[in-house]
């Protein structure tokens, strides 16, 4: 499990996607890795998602292996394993932190809304890329974006590939805290903590059936993904 790092401490599980070389893409060995990890931190009292380095959270997915993808079956078969590994953090059990260490653009950005609380350095930026790319968000990322900022905003996002920085994240709803940059790191700590010390899974599990983020219905997006 090169790729992805955990560290577990005292009820709290730190997930790292460690290709700090290729700004912490995803490639499919890292696909392998998350969902070995995401077992073994099953019994967190809370999971913290992180890139690292600092200069990227995760840049979205590899697009050198992406590049050989060469047919819609493939497309969508990709698509699908990345969107569903996005759904097993945002059904995690208990409260996931997106700890946006650095830039988080395109499929990184899908995987910071997966995620129940978004904190950031002051000094990163967000966004949803794909557009640049000609392609659509195809890991959950739109749907989740809508719920968290609403319709017009997800729209905005993701046709525009704005990257907005924190200030205008935070106003949005997208992020939830920013941490001055030398801080960031303790801070983040401190908020695990303090997350983990609480009933935390019995609270995520009555805000989750109050407020789904997860969408099995809607992975027919794959296929519009695939054809793009």
């Amino acid at each position: 499990m090169a790729d992805v790092l955990l560290e577990l401490q005292e009820g709290v599980a730190i997930l790292t996607v460690d290709r700090p070389a290729v700004r912490n893409a995803i490639g499919l060995a890292t696909m392998d890795a998350l969902d070995q990890v995401l077992d073994a931190a099953a019994d967190a009292d809370v999971l913290v998602i992180r890139g690292g380095g600092d200069r990227a959270f995760i840049s979205g997915g590899d697009l050198k292996e992406l590049a050989k993808i060469r047919t819609e079956s493939e497309a969508v078969a990709m698509a699908l394993r990345m969107r569903r590994l996005c759904d097993r953090i945002a059904t995690f059990p208990a409260p996931v932190i997106a700890a946006l260490n650095g830039h988080a653009l395109g499929g990184g950005a899908e995987v910071a809304v997966a995620a129940d609380i978004r904190v950031a350095a002051d000094d990163i930026t967000i966004g949803f890329t794909q557009a640049t790319l000609a392609i659509m968000p195809a890991w959950g990322g739109a749907e989740r974006l809508t719920g968290i900022v609403g319709p017009a905003q997800a729209i905005l996002l993701t046709t525009t590939a704005e990257r907005i920085d924190t200030a205008e994240a935070h106003r949005i709803g997208l992020i939830d805290r920013i941490y001055p940059r030398a801080k960031f790191e303790s801070s983040w700590r401190t908020l695990a903590d303090q997350i983990a010390s609480a009933p935390a899974r019995p609270m995520k599990s009555v805000i989750s059936r109050a407020a789904p983020h997860h969408h099995p219905a809607h992975e027919q997006t794959a296929a519009a993904f695939a054809e793009l």
